[in-house]
């Protein structure tokens, strides 16, 4: 296996689901190579003269050290210099992940980091089109070691809907189902997610987040009744409110598409999440987002009650609302 150490992993792209998966596989072989590796990750933006310099330099308390540096496209000028410096002469024992969240901003630095032998790109762009979503289940069903064909895969498209995660999650539900030698066919996707379209996990997150309560609860109901996978919903709202959380946090005066590279949303989602927002604030979001963190370790086996553990995640996401 190639040591990641001497080495830049550059993730870009919007699709927040694989860059952050990239990440955290990136982050895993690191410490599986050096346990005692010393880790930190830090925002790009806030990175002051000499601070990179420090951070990519031998520890005192480790051999080897690892530093992820995310939102790449914030990076300050003067330390976008001191990055180029260091990449253009990497130092052995430490491993850098940078994440760029896709767009324009800070192209320039994207360009000249890719000319350098030490960098490695890993481009991680959300699906445009219904067909693309379904040709990426398809490559995840094959990386999770099974097969499948693409009216199965559309079927899971149309039934679970466009979130990455959400998708995932599915698939590896599909998989897991399996016996030795299937693969997921149309009719084990009808098995496990017909009829679920009708019950999405993001119109019930979508209710909670703006604060209708009624309808969130009478749709959580159904969903339980149609037998949706409760990590569906827990899917659908952790991508929610991570959106609300990116918008709420974002720099003032951006560009539409800048600023929805951010975000990690479509454009034309960004009227939607502004009216979302007005209704947030930057404490409720954070509590918000803990009780779905908790909702979700319920549902994957943390707790006895997966339904209970949905409704309660409803009932405190709606709570945290300020207005």
């Amino acid at each position: 296996m190639a040591t990641p150490f001497g080495k830049i992993l550059l993730v870009t792209g919007s699709a927040e689901f694989e860059s952050d998966r990239t990440r955290r596989r990136a982050i895993s072989a690191v410490m599986d190579l050096q346990p005692e590796c010393q880790l930190t990750e830090s925002g790009a933006s806030g990175l002051q003269a000499g601070e990179l310099i420090g951070l990519t330099s031998a520890s005192l308390f480790s051999d080897s050290t690892a530093v992820v540096l995310t939102d790449l496209q914030d990076l300050p000028d003067h330390a976008q210099a001191e990055l180029l410096d260091y990449a253009v002469d990497p130092s052995p024992d430490v491993a850098v992940v940078l994440v760029h969240g896709g767009g324009q901003k800070g192209k320039g630095l994207l360009d000249k980091l890719r000319k350098i032998p030490s960098v490695t790109e890993v481009k991680v762009e959300q699906p445009k089109y219904e067909r693309d979503y379904a040709a990426w289940v398809q490559r995840e069903i094959r990386a999770l070691g099974s097969r499948t064909d693409a009216e199965a895969s559309a079927a899971l498209v149309a039934s679970v809907g466009q979130d990455l995660r959400a998708l995932a999650g599915a698939a590896d539900q599909l998989v897991a189902s399996l016996d030795d030698g299937q693969s997921v066919d149309l009719d084990l996707v009808r098995q496990y997610f017909g009829g679920r379209a009708d019950v999405r996990g993001y119109e019930i997150a979508d209710a909670a987040i703006n604060g209708q309560l009624h309808v969130a609860m009478e749709q959580v109901r159904w969903a339980e009744t149609a037998k949706v996978a409760p990590l569906l919903i827990t899917a659908a709202f952790a991508s929610g409110l991570r959106s609300l959380a990116k918008l709420e946090s974002a720099p003032q005066g951006l560009r539409d598409a800048d600023l929805a590279a951010i975000v990690g949303a479509p454009p034309f989602k960004l009227r939607i999440l502004r009216q979302q927002l007005s209704g947030w604030n930057a404490n409720g979001l954070a509590h918000a987002i803990r009780a779905v963190a908790d909702a979700d370790l319920a549902v994957k086996g943390g707790g006895a009650d997966p339904g209970y553990a949905v409704e309660r995640m409803v009932l405190e996401v709606a709570n945290h609302r300020v207005r």
